[in-house]
């Protein structure tokens, strides 16, 4: 079959790539000149299915309204006059109730094992190389309160196949020494021995290479203006080039894979999705020449921020700021990433010269990601992974390319139909 994958981010590039494996010809256009160059380029770099805990929690709501319009909050509204984003918020605090919590988690957890495994499985086929690290995610709190709740939580995804290991103070500072600095305001950790991390943006450029080397066509710098509908199947795709050429592209069945842009591109013809972007932020340091940063990833419960070594390279990540399509960098929001590593990691980076990045995660209200077939007979959505795409990329792509040709997917999960 031919197909189109509209999107060169993680999700689309392992659509492509797993579609290909499958016999399928395969095309991915996507507007920017590489792979991996929007949501993908500099995220937390982690794997982590262990923190497959949906933001609509039954406190999220409370947790909201205490960080409104604080602009160093770790998860940030700004409400706008914008009914989309409204009736976002508002499936938000249903997604809240706890037997909705508990569904979205055993989903957020079958995917994200899935594609822990699927990634993994791809590793040894291919030899690729990321700067990944196998080494678990560490997340530490500084909360009495906060570490007693992901006790709880720990017991939870237990239930459902997550080895998170819960750790007093020393124990994390066993395994993370550089914690050590803050040793007297260490509650306690829960620890993911087999989560693991990488530079998503590598990966990303790599699997495409590899892809193309497989025979899909790969168009950059084009831009989907818009979809062509004819008897409810989508009959091409309007594209403009780099160079201001326009054409109409034309296949079998089309994926959409273009993160928070999917919702912008869909309403077009329609097809109204619940997928709003969530602005995240991130730093990167070099670590040459220094000494005391981090090996293990690490999540810090209380800011809502992810530390992740990347060869000689320190990420920085984290915050979600529901903004509308701004992709202004906030500086206080980048500067508080640093300063917080600062006061964690002394000594530990190049704290003078970060490099900042902010990019759209396109969220779902429940943070389980649209996967499957559309009311259009030919047209395939794998989009709202939110925080999670680097973690469910390779899992969501396989699973995709399964259901688009006739196989049932090895995972259980909730897909479009």
């Amino acid at each position: 079959m031919k197909i189109i994958v509209m999107g060169a981010g993680i999700i689309g590039t392992a659509s492509a790539w797993y579609l290909a494996k499958l016999g399928h010809e395969v095309t991915v256009v996507d507007r920017q000149p590489a792979a991996g160059l929007e949501t993908s380029f500099a995220n937390g770099a982690q794997i982590s299915v262990s923190q497959s805990e949906p933001w609509a929690a039954p406190g999220a709501p409370f947790k909201v309204l205490k960080w409104l319009m604080k602009d160093d909050a770790p998860l940030l509204f700004r409400p706008k006059m914008d009914l989309h984003q409204w009736m976002w918020g508002a499936q938000f605090l249903v997604e809240c109730l706890p037997w909705r919590f508990r569904h979205n988690i055993r989903e957020m957890v079958n995917l994200g094992l899935y594609s822990r495994e699927s990634i993994q499985e791809l590793r040894a086929e291919t030899g690729i190389e990321y700067d990944h690290l196998t080494r678990g995610i560490l997340q530490f709190y500084t909360s009495h309160d906060d570490f007693a709740a992901a006790k709880d939580a720990s017991k939870l995804l237990l239930q459902y196949g997550i080895e998170r290991e819960v750790k007093t103070a020393e124990e994390a500072i066993a395994i993370e020494p550089a914690l050590n600095h803050i040793r007297d305001r260490l509650a306690g950790a829960t620890y993911a021995p087999t989560d693991e991390s990488g530079d998503a943006h590598t990966f990303t450029q790599k699997l495409a290479a590899l892809c193309a080397a497989k025979g899909v066509t790969f168009k950059y710098g084009a831009t989907v203006e818009a979809i062509e509908v004819d008897d409810r199947k989508i009959s091409g795709l309007r594209l403009r080039h780099s160079n201001g050429h326009t054409q109409t592209a034309k296949a079998e069945a089309y994926v959409c894979a273009m993160g928070s842009y999917s919702y912008l591109v869909l309403k077009q013809i329609g097809l109204s999705i619940p997928v709003y972007p969530a602005k995240g932020y991130s730093a990167t340091l070099s670590t040459k020449g220094f000494s005391g940063a981090p090996m293990v990833s690490l999540t810090d419960e209380a800011m809502k921020i992810v530390f992740s070594r990347i060869g000689d390279r320190m990420r920085i990540a984290g915050t979600a700021e529901l903004d509308g399509y701004s992709t202004n960098l906030s500086m206080i929001r980048a500067e508080a990433l640093v300063k917080r590593a600062r006061e964690l990691f002394p000594g530990a980076a190049d704290y003078d010269n970060p490099v900042y990045w902010t990019g759209l995660r396109p969220a779902t209200p429940s943070n389980c990601p649209l996967i499957g077939r559309t009311k259009f007979s030919n047209l395939f959505l794998n989009t709202g992974h939110g925080t999670l795409g680097w973690t469910e990329g390779c899992g969501s792509g396989r699973a995709l390319a399964d259901l688009m040709s006739g196989k049932k997917p090895d995972v259980d999960y909730q897909f479009l139909k």
